[in-house]
């Protein structure tokens, strides 16, 4: 099997295009906010149980409020979200979707009442979810190992989806988790085994 350079070449650029652009949007975002709204956009987080609060499901992984937490988002972002895309770029637009979505949504039907929940940590932890469960869905060894190495890398990651901490969305990680898992299982159905 000969391997193209320039093609693996080309698709790393563009992932690391993508990585970055996603990365300078939430520090601009959060830098805006903070410096010329102070703070204010965090209203369009997750609202739970309240219609208009919806709309944070679009605007909350864009949200941070403050600099550890995004700071805290930005690595485990390009670490994971990478290895998102290692197969296949267009994958990482998938799982983020649909880690946003399911983590949105489960975060609007069960959050705490009076509660705002922003920042990037839901796909965060779909990013994990579909890591961790691509190989038992695929069966394929790749998948597998890197399964394995999410599993020993990150698997202290599964505290953060156990209510710990009440600053800390664990219904966004538990949520955006199994949207992780689903995307996984939808992903692997359409990939042939490797």
């Amino acid at each position: 099997m000969k391997l193209n350079l320039q093609a693996i070449g080309g698709e790393l650029k563009t992932q690391v295009k993508i990585l970055a652009a996603s990365v300078a949007t939430f520090w601009i975002i959060f830098i805006l906010n903070e410096v010329i709204f102070g703070g204010r956009l965090n209203a369009l987080g997750i609202l739970p149980h309240r219609f208009i609060g919806l709309r944070g499901i679009l605007f909350a992984p864009f949200l941070h409020g403050n600099f550890y937490h995004i700071a805290a988002n930005t690595v485990p972002f390009v670490i994971l979200g990478w290895m998102v895309m290692l197969r296949n770029t267009k994958d990482f637009y998938f799982v983020s979707f649909m880690s946003a979505l399911v983590g949105g949504l489960g975060t609007w039907l069960i959050g705490r009442p009076n509660s705002v929940h922003i920042g990037a940590s839901g796909v965060i932890f779909g990013y994990f979810g579909y890591l961790l469960f691509r190989g038992y869905f695929e069966k394929s060894f790749v998948a597998i190992a890197i399964s394995i190495a999410i599993a020993i890398g990150y698997g202290g990651m599964i505290w953060g989806i156990l209510p710990t901490r009440s600053y800390i969305s664990w219904e966004g990680h538990l949520f955006g988790f199994i949207g992780g898992i689903l995307a996984a299982k939808l992903l692997s159905a359409s990939k042939p085994a490797q």
